[in-house]
């Protein structure tokens, strides 16, 4: 018996995070208003792996965005992103290309909770998303609620994430917390 769509999604998952601050490459898409369906088209939302849908992430803007990214980069980006869908399908392609953050002006509220269920980390910072350039080492720490320009040696701060919406990113995401809390279990 094969392995559903869902199991493998989960298998791929990281679950649980040991340290709140990651580093990674800047990748700067500024432009205000990029659509869940700009980061990953509807043609490529085929019901694959995350790895598979990452090879079309940004399809409808940057088709070579997923040849340039490393695992663990960070996205930056404008106002209102991931706006339109409330699929999850942006999320797990982001993840899958090797995304390991996004810093935004602002976030579509659907984008924002779908990435906080599945554990991935969105931050709305303004300032670092006006200071970023292509290639800038980032630094986002969420404990202490500051992007840093580690290139630049800047920081900039943003509105902690609820100690709520840290637990479930602790967690690995919402299905994880639930988990946890209804049986003591990690799935980690």
């Amino acid at each position: 018996m094969g392995v559903s769509h869902v199991d493998r999604r989960r298998q791929e998952q990281p679950r649980g995070r040991e340290s709140t601050a990651l580093r990674g490459r800047a990748h700067v898409y500024a432009g205000a208003r990029i659509s869940a369906d700009d980061i990953i088209p509807l043609r490529h939302q085929n019901g694959g792996a995350e790895e598979d849908l990452g090879r079309h992430a940004l399809a409808g803007i940057d088709p070579g965005f997923p040849g340039r990214v490393q695992k663990g980069d960070i996205l930056v980006a404008g106002h209102e992103f991931g706006c339109g869908s409330g699929r999850e399908h942006a999320v797990w392609a982001l993840r899958g290309a090797g995304i390991a953050a996004v810093v935004a002006v602002s976030f579509s509220r659907l984008f924002f909770r779908n990435a906080l269920n599945n554990g991935f980390i969105v931050v709305e910072c303004p300032e670092a998303v006006r200071q970023a350039a292509v290639g800038d080492l980032l630094e986002v720490d969420l404990r202490d609620a500051a992007v840093r320009n580690l290139t630049k040696g800047e920081s900039y701060r943003f509105v902690p994430l609820t100690p709520f919406a840290m637990e479930i990113l602790e967690a690995g995401g919402l299905l994880p917390y639930v988990l946890r809390q209804t049986t003591g279990v990690s799935s980690a």
